[in-house]
């Protein structure tokens, strides 16, 4: 199979310095400190009574699944550098030792708040007649079934795993749940032993007819050990959870790069050990010997009191029990898709239409590609896939088009971390079906969501391009708020092009007329309009900027951010997660105010509007979505775009209802404070959320009219929390 490549040394730019010197460490946040407590915040979900009682329970799923994640690859690369001896600090002052000393201090007590939630919920869901009961508390006739339910579907997949000289200690998968144990045998000898509990098992054995009860996996195994060692004594016995190290290193000189990921996939599955969580009733015994197997520091042993692996609680959301969980939300088509009978072409000629997904179908992205597909008149498709999913409409609209002899062309990212496997396989999938698939860059990840279709129309040629803040996956598109952009501007259309032209090939785009690119000149670019919103407050008085995103932590934008509100530029800004700037702080950031809003959706659009010299609305500001975060590897290793709104009904909406509804939010909203923690702004549940307007039906009033304008930093605002 021929892989191409874009080799990024003929193509690298230098990255842009601030052209002022950085703030002092003590006013950044530490970015993985940060993120546990983002964490913390999706954990305050699962205890929140206002949400029904199963989404509670998905949220401690989450948390658990996040810190999982965290530890996967942010401790392992911290790890990483202690062992190659690796001392440079962060950007907040702290040696990767003191990181990770923080982190697994502050991690174990987050792992003790999800137990202590979980130990909550298991009270609640039984006045419900929900619960997890163990085999003791059985019938004589459930029992019988137990017994046989465990010879037919369990024994025959578990496999008990002697270790002892001639049975070295065995490998056991990331994320894995293992029993170990010590037993005798007739002599009175003790053994060792493991048995992993495959990953393919229900972790949750529902139990009886109303299907209300269920028994766990390894209480069921423990009820019947003596089955899998007969004329063995049980002694002692514990069960483990380990995370691996999951990051992965791709040598830049790969001759074929689909080869390479396969093999450093294996490699991750086989990656060292950096956390260790074991049941509480574990004996120092069992333990010692683990730890000592496994070769890993007694700091990154976790001892929990209660259920190891809270991930697979989400077994427990079962569509029967649908009043415990949030009402069905059904996404609406837009109206100028519905006033042209769904015909995407027809409706991006007349105007540029805006999606604000979830609550604006996905649907209409996916009708895009499929029309394209089976429209003789469109002669080329251009898209960069990101995340998707094998079965997705998207993947068959592609290689529909391919089969129709449509040029196609697909950039996939193989470097998504966690979906590598599955875009590997997707990519071989549309190369067989005749669709040119280019792996883009080897150090830079292809980030970037745009998708643009080349239309033969009587005479001319006509471009249409859809641009986005989300990945192009129908199944996280019902749960991610973005916005997607549809446009038929040849002038955009023409950026464009030159942007896929980078990407599959060698040709670095200039002269862009709209589009602004990473790692071209986003950050630079952004330096810039900062520095102009510095210089029109200082000649009109009026100075602002709002912007929404996932992550804050590039320290030179943090920086220029400083400086604008120490010259009285009022900044509000709404970042989910991590975010390293310290708001607040007098002479330095009193003008600068952070929320994070966790709710029902997951908020994942990036926005950002510059007031050009106005107060926030106005017909006058610049407004853009983005691909990106404001982060040094979106800037520096990414290929994102940053892209205005230029269609002054489309500004409009994203400033008075999107962004204005999100600085409005109360319900749902945290406030970071200076110290670098966050309060949440109200228990209120009749507080306004700004997700619950968007649901409603878009005749709905605008959320601007009624909320006070962010201006300054008013006692007021910060008296709320």
């Amino acid at each position: 199979m021929s892989v191409k490549l874009v080799h990024t040394k003929k193509t690298n730019t230098k990255k842009t310095p601030s052209k002022t010197k950085l703030q002092k460490s003590s006013n950044l946040i530490n970015r993985e400190i940060s993120w546990l407590k983002f964490n913390e915040r999706v954990l305050e979900e699962a205890n929140n009574p206002h949400n029904p009682l199963l989404e509670r329970l998905r949220f401690l799923a989450i948390a658990d699944r996040n810190l999982d994640e965290f530890y996967m690859v942010r401790v392992a690369g911290l790890k990483n550098q202690l062992e190659l001896n690796i001392h440079h600090t962060s950007h907040d002052g702290m040696t990767p030792k003191e990181q990770l000393d923080a982190v697994n201090t502050k991690a174990k007590k987050l792992v003790a708040e999800q137990n202590k939630t979980w130990r909550k919920l298991t009270k609640e869901l039984g006045q419900h007649g929900i619960g997890i009961v163990q085999p003791a508390r059985l019938n004589q006739r459930e029992k019988l079934w137990l017994k046989n339910y465990f010879s037919e579907q369990i024994f025959p997949v578990l496999t008990p795993l002697a270790v002892d000289p001639a049975h070295p200690f065995p490998f056991i998968p990331n994320d894995g749940l293992c029993f170990v144990l010590k037993v005798n045998d007739p002599e009175g000898i003790v053994h060792w032993s493991l048995i992993p509990l495959p990953r393919n098992l229900p972790r949750f054995i529902p139990i009886g007819k109303n299907g209300k009860r269920f028994l766990k996996l390894e209480s069921v195994v423990s009820e019947f050990l003596d089955d899998l060692f007969p004329e063995f004594t049980i002694k002692d016995y514990g069960l483990f959870h380990l995370i691996r190290d999951s990051e992965m290193a791709i040598e830049e000189d790969s001759e074929d790069l689909i080869e390479t990921f396969k093999m450093a996939l294996q490699m991750r599955k086989q990656g060292e050990v950096i956390r260790l969580m074991v049941n509480k009733e574990i004996s120092d015994d069992l333990l010692n010997f683990v730890v000592d197997e496994l070769e890993i520091d007694r700091q990154d042993v976790f001892r929990v009191k209660g259920l190891l692996n809270l991930d697979d609680l989400a077994e427990l959301i079962l569509p029967q029990w649908a009043h415990l969980q949030f009402p069905p939300f059904t996404p609406r088509i837009h109206e100028r898709f519905q006033a042209f009978g769904g015909n995407c072409f027809q409706a991006m000629q007349k105007s540029d239409v805006l999606l604000h997904h979830p609550y604006d179908s996905f649907r209409s992205v996916m009708d895009f590609l499929d029309q394209a597909a089976m429209d003789p008149n469109v002669l080329a498709i251009k898209q960069t896939l990101y995340r998707t999913r094998e079965d997705s409409p998207i993947i068959k609209s592609l290689i529909s088009a391919a089969e129709a002899g449509k040029n196609v062309t697909v950039v996939i990212e193989l470097k998504a971390r966690f979906d590598e496997a599955e875009n590997i396989r997707l990519a071989e999938m549309l190369e067989s079906a005749g669709v040119h698939v280019v792996y883009g860059f080897i150090d830079f990840k292809t980030h970037c969501k745009l998708t643009m279709v080349v239309r033969k129309e009587g005479r001319r040629i006509r471009n249409y391009l859809h641009m986005g803040t989300g990945n192009y996956n129908p199944t996280t598109a019902k749960i991610y708020t973005d916005i997607s952009l549809f446009t038929a501007n040849q002038e955009l259309c023409r950026d464009a092009s030159k942007l896929f032209n980078y990407l599959t090939g060698y040709a670095k785009p200039h002269h862009l007329e709209h589009l602004i690119i990473s790692p071209i000149d986003m950050q630079a670019k952004l330096i810039e309009m900062i520095e102009r919103e510095i210089e029109l407050n200082r000649v009109t008085g009026v100075g602002r900027i709002w912007a929404k995103m996932n992550a804050l932590v590039d320290p030179v934008i943090i920086n220029m951010l400083y400086k604008a509100s120490q010259a009285g530029v009022q900044i509000d800004l709404v970042v989910r997660g991590i975010c390293c700037l310290c708001p607040g702080v007098p002479g330095l950031s009193e003008n600068i105010r952070v929320t994070s809003i966790v709710g029902r959706f997951l908020e994942h659009s990036r926005i950002v509007c510059f007031g050009n010299g106005a107060e926030l609305p106005s017909p006058t500001a610049d407004v853009f979505i983005s691909s990106a975060d404001w982060m040094p590897r979106n800037f520096h290793s990414r290929v994102e775009t940053l892209i205005p709104i230029l269609n002054p009904k489309l500004k409009k909406e994203l400033l008075e209802k999107i962004m204005s509804g999100s600085l409005r939010d109360e319900r749902q909203s945290w406030v970071l404070q200076p110290d670098g923690n966050y309060q949440r702004l109200t228990h209120n549940k009749d507080a306004f959320s700004v997700q619950d307007y968007f649901m409603q039906p878009p005749e709905s009033p605008d959320p601007s009219p009624s909320a006070p304008k962010p201006k300054g930093r008013k006692k007021s605002r910060l008296s709320l929390v």
